[in-house]
């Protein structure tokens, strides 16, 4: 039996990795931005997709690539990228070097359309939005039975106002058709008469996702449900970025699902304290007019003129004497203020006074002057020191010393010193240097 030769995933994850950079490398695509993810650091992660395909797209550090500001939810634009193969997934990527509008995606564009119309229709109009119930105690609610949504704006309620009674209209808020089951919630809302209690305000929600997944609020049934819904619509779709057709027509724009719970009925503490505050201040009022009054009946029943004239004086004399004690002490104390001030500036005067800054730059020269001297001085006796030595060493190891031990020096006749025998002939006149002078001699 053959032994079979098997590669690793890594290599095989490798090697397509290789093809698809080296077959296909850098390139333009064109599609439509969806289900953008930005994260914290720097990078963003999202789709291109168009009728029949997408692929995932990365844009790495997106905030310092070129055409940043194009890649949007919904936006058509035209990305250079390099196509990628990312081992760890085994999934295909395109790696985002710089992108540029095209135009609007065809959602993107329906929802401007949609918008624009509406918006001529008057249905956004400031003057039409209706106010919320201050303590309402019966709350409708547009959402999915299943969604977190449901349970995030139930505890908000519960914890800010736990007397009102939650009406809950269960629609699907995403796929084909929603819109409907949502448009006819509103209306059943709207209407009331059934077993029901009759909702005061009407919150229609749902959680955040793509442009596609909040595709439904942005239809022009429930966009026309809404304007016609006779109680005040509140819209809670997406998160705080997200903007449908549902939150231009509403009454009020929340910017999420437990924002809008917390919009449509007061905090039970404020309350409580607020009505507290008002018992309080009600209480002050009322026996500060008591007092008031029972004094100016002391007034009226001792009578203005029961006192005498020093006695009415009495009191504007000691206000006119503490006055002028106030007035007294306020003009020393600004004299003392100024006397201060006038101190620093002059201290701050002497400090930058010609003949002060003269001091101190002819005490620095003098420094230097000084550690210039000082280390001059050292210079010398050092090479002063050096040059003794220097002539000592000379004096023992010169030719002079050499001498005075009893060697002699020999030059021939052309004053050469001699250094060999072969270098003289019979008859030449020498020269012998000794110590204490020269000696003639010939040769024999």
């Amino acid at each position: 039996m053959n032994e079979i030769k098997a590669i690793s995933v890594t290599r095989l994850a490798r090697r397509i990795r290789n093809l698809l950079e080296i077959e296909i490398g850098d390139l333009w695509v064109e599609g439509e931005v969806s289900n953008l993810r930005k994260q914290s650091s720097g990078h963003w992660y999202f789709s291109l997709k168009d009728e029949s395909a997408q692929i995932s797209c990365a844009m790495f550090s997106a905030k310092r690539r070129m055409g940043n500001e194009v890649i949007q939810d919904g936006a058509k634009v035209q990305i250079l990228g390099e196509t990628s193969f990312y081992e760890a997934r085994g999934s295909t990527q395109l790696i985002v070097k710089k992108a540029q509008a095209v135009g609007l995606g065809d959602l993107q564009a329906r929802f401007e359309a949609l918008k624009e119309s509406l918006n001529q229709e008057g249905l956004f109009a400031q003057e039409r939005k209706k106010p919320l119930p201050a303590f309402p105690q019966v709350i409708g609610i547009v959402t999915s039975p299943t969604g977190a949504a449901l349970q995030d704006m139930k505890n908000v309620l519960s914890r800010r106002a736990p007397w009102v009674k939650v009406v809950l209209y269960p629609v699907a808020v995403q796929g084909k058709g929603a819109e409907r089951g949502i448009a006819q919630a509103i209306r059943q809302a709207g209407r009331g008469g059934d077993e029901t209690p009759d909702p005061e305000v009407l919150i229609v929600a749902r959680g955040g996702g793509s442009l596609e997944d909040l595709w439904n609020f942005n239809e022009e049934i429930v966009a026309r449900a809404i304007a016609d819904c006779p109680i005040p619509v509140v819209s809670g779709v997406g998160h705080e970025i997200d903007f449908t057709i549902s939150d231009f027509v509403a009454d009020l724009r929340a910017p999420t699902p437990s924002a809008a719970a917390e919009l449509v009925v007061p905090d039970q503490l404020e309350l409580r304290n607020r009505l507290l505050n008002l018992g309080s201040r009600l209480n002050r009022v009322v026996h500060g007019r008591i007092d008031r009054l029972s004094d100016q009946l002391d007034y009226y029943e001792r009578g203005i003129f029961s006192q005498s004239a020093e006695q009415k004086l009495q009191r504007p004399i000691l206000r006119i004497e503490g006055l002028e004690r106030d007035l007294k002490n306020a003009v020393e104390e600004s004299m003392r203020g100024r006397e201060r001030f006038l101190a620093e500036y002059q201290l701050k005067l002497d400090h930058h006074h010609p003949r002060e800054i003269f001091r101190r730059r002819q005490e620095k020269v003098d420094r230097i002057t000084a550690d210039l001297t000082s280390a001059a001085r050292h210079t010398l006796e050092l090479q002063q020191t050096r040059i003794d030595r220097l002539g000592s060493l000379l004096q023992a190891l010169g030719p002079g010393s050499i001498l005075e031990r009893g060697f002699s020096i020999t030059f021939g006749p052309d004053g050469e010193i001699v250094k060999s025998t072969e270098s003289v002939s019979s008859g030449d006149e020498l020269t012998v240097q000794v110590s204490d002078g020269k000696i003639k001699s010939r040769v024999e």
